[in-house]
């Protein structure tokens, strides 16, 4: 545990703990201190993300929960105490696998990115408004992860880049709203990171980098305040140039690269 980043946020809340960048910013957060409350879906992999937490010295309870069950979210938010951090980590990835979508595929991708995300933030949002500011001010933050994959209209994954795209934008929009009543609200957008999901990926994923890796950067940047947390900065980039193609070319350039698999 020495030359670990020792992070201000005593109570945190993360949905899709169990494996991936979720776990991996349990794992960051985890301290003598500290109280996570971690969720998913996969009774056996949530507790030994919970286990990991415990032996760096969190307080951790684990809550077997699906974000697209509101009223159920709500009901743990609400009672899980005092929350100076909600990270809105559980997603879904799938793409056309070189053909349409399927439309149930895109309404899961959707249900799960985009409202199981509000089903979180919300929720949070409301609850901090009434807490007493902590040490930095602040009433408690909420970090939204979305993806560099929202700056790019991709045609092998288009409710997943839709969806992502959602998600930052709302983010974005939702953190100007919620500074004057002492709240935070961060869009993370990653590029591609080491996890369970992208090992399903059949292309080449530039600067693919460790979830440790991920975690530590998304941590730093909401400590530093920042609104859009995007990186690597180079992968960043180009997703930005490349997004600001006109669509008809945008679609010529990516039928030159393998579609994302459907399913998972």
């Amino acid at each position: 545990m020495q030359g670990m980043a020792v992070y201000p946020w005593r109570a945190a809340l993360i949905t899709g703990a169990s494996s991936g960048l979720g776990r991996a910013l349990a794992e960051a957060l985890a301290a003598p201190g500290a109280a996570l409350c971690l969720t998913g879906r996969d009774a056996a992999r949530l507790a030994e993300a919970a286990a990991a937490c415990r032996a760096r010295g969190a307080t951790v309870r684990e809550a077997l929960v699906d974000v697209r069950d509101a009223a159920a979210m709500e009901a743990l938010i609400r009672g899980a105490g005092r929350l100076d951090l909600v990270i809105a980590n559980a997603g879904v990835s799938a793409g056309t696998g070189g053909a349409s979508e399927p439309a149930d595929q895109a309404r899961a991708i959707m249900a799960v990115n985009v409202t199981g995300m509000l089903n979180t933030a919300i929720p949070a949002l409301e609850v901090m408004a009434a807490q007493e500011p902590g040490p930095d001010g602040l009433r408690g933050r909420v970090a939204v992860i979305a993806s560099i994959a929202g700056f790019v209209a991709a045609p092998g994954a288009p409710a997943y880049c839709a969806s992502k795209f959602a998600a930052r934008a709302w983010a974005e929009a939702a953190d100007g709203a919620a500074r004057p009543r002492g709240l935070r609200v961060h869009a993370i957008c990653p590029g591609y990171v080491r996890t369970p999901m992208t090992a399903r990926n059949a292309f080449p994923m530039p600067l693919l980098m460790d979830a440790e890796d991920a975690a530590r950067r998304t941590l730093d940047g909401i400590a530093r305040g920042r609104v859009r947390i995007a990186y690597p900065r180079r992968l960043y980039a180009m997703a930005r140039l490349i997004g600001a193609l006109p669509p008809a070319w945008l679609s010529a350039l990516m039928r030159l690269f393998p579609a994302k698999a459907r399913g998972g």
